[in-house]
């Protein structure tokens, strides 16, 4: 069985979803019954996880998401990113909508299935440097 490049797949993922600021785009990438857990929580299935990259966009105006590296296991069943994402604060973690400069970086690992359709996405985020920092600013 030859691996299948779900470096690609996931990087198309990014751009389409997160840089072309459309979560309709999930459509083309993920399962119905999609999993996510991120920042303690666990969306589950489609129409939740566009739902809930529709609020996040909202707080996180010119919203930029640079994927700094990624690699994939040998049949192409799970992939990990390290990302970057930049933008300006439109209230994102519940602090003021100040516009202040925002810088993320995280880890997401992906389970892709066979034809390509993402499965499940474990997220790990600087969230929390994120939220002081934003804070300290006020």
């Amino acid at each position: 069985m030859s691996a299948r490049d779900s470096v690609s797949i996931v990087n198309a993922f990014w751009d389409a979803v997160w840089n072309g600021h459309d979560p309709g785009a999930v459509d083309d990438f993920v399962v119905e019954d999609f999993v996510i857990v991120s920042g303690g929580e666990t969306i589950t299935g489609r129409e939740a996880f566009k739902q809930w990259i529709g609020k996040f966009l909202a707080v996180v105006d010119d919203l930029h998401l640079e994927v700094l590296e990624s690699f994939q296991n040998a049949d192409g069943s799970r992939v990990t990113s390290r990302w970057l994402l930049t933008g300006s604060n439109n209230g994102i973690l519940g602090t003021p909508p100040d516009k202040q400069d925002v810088e993320m970086t995280g880890t997401a690992v992906w389970a892709v299935r066979d034809d390509g359709k993402l499965l499940v996405n474990w997220v790990e985020r600087s969230s929390w440097e994120l939220h002081r920092r934003l804070i300290a600013a006020n």
